[in-house]
């Protein structure tokens, strides 16, 4: 078991260091008892169509799937790892052009196996977003250290 200070600083630290987060330009905005926010500024290469200069939607995907992620692990206890079951993604309307995206998430319910999340995307207003999601992951516990036995 680990404190709730613990869980946010792991939390935050998953939200923006992993490869594809990393690779993304995922910056952490705001992270709290399980919800959390992170933003991706745009960038050319992040484009899906030059034409329009819109974020690409599949960079949306990864960021409100990543974001719910870290819903979860803020309002998680004890180590585990997740994987995406279901992601349901409704869009609504095209990003803005050349406009950074942010995702919010919320983890409204933990079950021993399963975590239920809801999550949107919006470029300058919450009120008016891109696109919703509502996924479920299942929980697994601590992975094993490379080289352990099964």
């Amino acid at each position: 078991m680990i404190s709730p200070e613990e869980a946010l600083k792991a939390a935050a630290q998953m939200a923006t260091s992993v490869p594809h987060a990393a690779a993304l330009g995922f910056e952490l905005v705001s992270i709290g008892e399980s919800r959390g926010a992170i933003r991706t500024p745009w960038r050319e290469e992040l484009v899906g169509d030059p034409a329009t200069g819109v974020i690409a939607s599949g960079v949306v995907t990864a960021l409100l799937d990543h974001c719910c992620g870290l819903a979860i692990t803020a309002g998680r206890r004890d180590s585990f790892s997740t994987a995406t079951l279901d992601l349901r993604i409704d869009y609504m309307r095209p990003a803005a052009p050349r406009m950074g995206i942010v995702a919010s998430a919320h983890c409204y319910k933990l079950t021993r196996t399963i975590a239920f999340v809801r999550a949107q995307a919006w470029d300058a207003d919450p009120n008016d977003p891109i696109a919703t999601a509502q996924a479920a992951f299942i929980l697994n516990g601590p992975a094993p250290a490379p080289g352990a036995a099964s």
